[in-house]
């Protein structure tokens, strides 16, 4: 009787105990986005129609220039920051493979000898010593053991425990999927950039060398001048230290075109060589093309970067499960079955040397919930930096695309009035030059007339390659270019 209730208390112990481990942290409070896009980018630049939107369309019918075209595939098939995130994915494939692996039981094959020699003297040995293996052998001394076994173990997912785990690694592959589209997007982009910008270096460079050759008739002429005494030496230093400065500025044009050129090659995985581009002579005639924005909410849909960072807070949510579901009991059930003998020769006779076995356990957390609390807390925290990410992710989209669309709309006035700029320039150079024949102004107001010719004349093709840069980048901002 007393017995009986020593197992029964033993028992009501254990219940208690196995309670206590299973004790979970309160749950925390629904985790949701906390901002809602807005309903328009703010900004009457480009029509804003949920049915017209520039990011479906491919990149190939995007860009109209076949050069940049046979760029941009190059890239995409050599790029090195490509190919890398490419493997980033087969890394996140097969993770999911080893978490659906934890679902399943794992078995193999056991083969194994050993020999045991225990002492004379002791309550194994004399038992030993005198029980016999058959009618008239003993059991030898020392003992073989030889063992052929096949087994198994597998742990119950009873809450859901191995499933979110690996729907958290599936999400994760998706994600990294997501993560190679942004990357194309942003390939695509940088290589247009890079494209524009060495057209409009080649377009200033001609420009350079036609400041060049004015420069230096100007030059002849106050040389001349000087000879019939109607100018000075200071004159002519003046002209000629103005022709230094634009053939040094020549120069550093040429080295940027290099390392333009080399930065193109470098996206395209190759070593450098001479870029193919559309002659620069219409350069200031390109339009950019024509952006429709959509609407805010389908940068959710169409940027790969807020994609994946849905994907990652989904995961997240996941590991919270995860990390609760550790706090529960877990089901472990082994089995094993096989032959063992003290001698090879008895292995197959059976049924004396079969063996098998069926185990369950149930094991609860008790001595080390500090460890799994702690786990918990942090796959709580880092499902809250997904959320913070996430919401980061949206507004900045938002903000791109914004600031595009309103660089868009006031590229093209400044293009408009710089246009108008360079026109009266080049009209008071042919002025001052008549005048400056004629003795009516002097050699300062020439040189004033040229400089300021030049730089508008830089600063009108800056503003070109920026509008067409502006392009590309609201085609990248709202999404485009990797589908």
């Amino acid at each position: 009787m007393y017995k009986f209730k020593t197992y029964q208390y033993g028992i009501a112990l254990a219940i208690c105990l196995i309670a206590a481990g299973c004790k979970t942290p309160a749950p925390e409070a629904a985790i949701t986005t906390s901002t809602p896009v807005p309903e328009s980018f703010g900004t009457t630049a480009q029509a804003q129609d949920a049915d017209n939107n520039t990011a479906s369309l491919n990149w190939k019918d995007y860009f109209k220039d076949q050069n940049l075209i046979d760029l941009i595939d190059t890239a995409l098939k050599n790029n090195q920051e490509l190919n890398i995130t490419l493997q980033e994915i087969e890394i996140a494939k097969n993770d999911i493979r080893v978490r659906k692996g934890l679902l399943l039981p794992t078995a193999g094959i056991r083969a194994g000898a050993g020999v045991e020699k225990v002492g004379r003297y002791t309550s194994q040995g004399a038992g030993d010593a005198t029980t016999e293996i058959k009618p008239g052998v003993e059991t030898p001394d020392p003992l073989g053991d030889f063992t052929i076994s096949a087994y198994a173990n597998w742990e119950v997912d009873i809450w859901k425990k191995l499933r979110n785990s690996k729907k958290a690694a599936l999400n994760r592959y998706l994600a990294s999927v997501e993560g190679k589209n942004f990357v194309i997007t942003n390939l695509i982009a940088e290589v247009a950039d890079s494209y524009y910008e060495l057209i409009a270096l080649d377009n200033q460079l001609d420009i350079v060398k036609q400041t060049i050759k004015l420069q230096t008739n100007a030059l002849e002429i106050v040389k001349v001048q000087k000879q019939a005494a109607r100018a000075t030496e200071l004159g002519v230093k003046k002209f000629e230290a103005e022709v230094l400065t634009s053939q040094s500025m020549e120069f550093d044009i040429l080295q940027q075109i290099k390392e333009t050129e080399n930065k193109i090659n470098f996206l395209l995985g190759r070593y450098p060589q001479e870029i193919k581009r559309t002659n620069n002579n219409n350069f200031l005639s390109l339009l950019p093309a024509v952006v429709s924005s959509g609407i805010p909410s389908q940068l959710l849909a169409n940027r790969p970067d807020v994609k994946q960072a849905e994907l990652e807070l989904a995961a997240a949510k996941l590991d919270v499960k995860v990390a609760r579901a550790e706090f529960y009991p877990s089901l472990d059930i082994s089995t094993a079955i096989g032959v063992q003998a003290f001698k090879p020769s008895y292995l197959f006779t059976m049924p004396e040397s079969l063996l098998y076995s069926l185990a369950g356990d149930l094991v609860a957390p008790l001595i080390n919930r500090n460890a799994i609390k702690a786990e918990f807390a942090s796959a709580n925290s880092k499902q809250l930096q997904a959320l913070y990410n996430y919401d980061r992710t949206v507004l900045n989209a938002y903000l791109e695309v914004s600031n595009q669309l309103s660089k868009i709309e006031n590229l093209q006035k400044g293009y408009d009035l710089k246009s108008k700029q360079v026109d009266a320039l080049n009209t008071s150079i042919d002025v001052s030059n008549d005048l400056f024949k004629s003795a009516r102004v002097d050699y300062f107001e020439v040189l004033m007339t040229q400089r300021d010719a030049l730089e508008a004349k830089l600063e009108l093709v800056d503003t070109k390659k920026e509008q067409l840069n502006a392009a590309v980048h609201v085609y990248r901002d709202l999404g485009g270019g990797w589908k």
